[in-house]
């Protein structure tokens, strides 16, 4: 594997991060913060997403069920 570069694909990536919501304009305090809140925020939606999107595709995939006439169960 490509170690270097992959490693320098990663380093653009993040380059194009930092374009892309002006962060290298910030002091280092203020990335800190903005990094936390950012991934706060992601592993909120996530846990979110964990936690209730199979509930409700189930209760989606039910009621699809029953308005093309499938098989009911109670």
């Amino acid at each position: 594997m490509d170690t270097r570069g992959t490693r320098s694909y990663l380093y653009w990536l993040y380059c194009q991060f930092e374009l892309i919501t002006c962060s290298y304009l910030m002091e280092p305090w203020e990335k800190v913060l903005f990094y936390t809140f950012n991934a706060a925020m992601l592993l909120a939606l996530l846990y979110t997403a964990y936690a209730f999107l199979p509930g409700h595709l189930g209760s989606a995939m039910q009621s699809l069920l029953q308005l093309s006439g499938g098989r009911q169960d109670s």
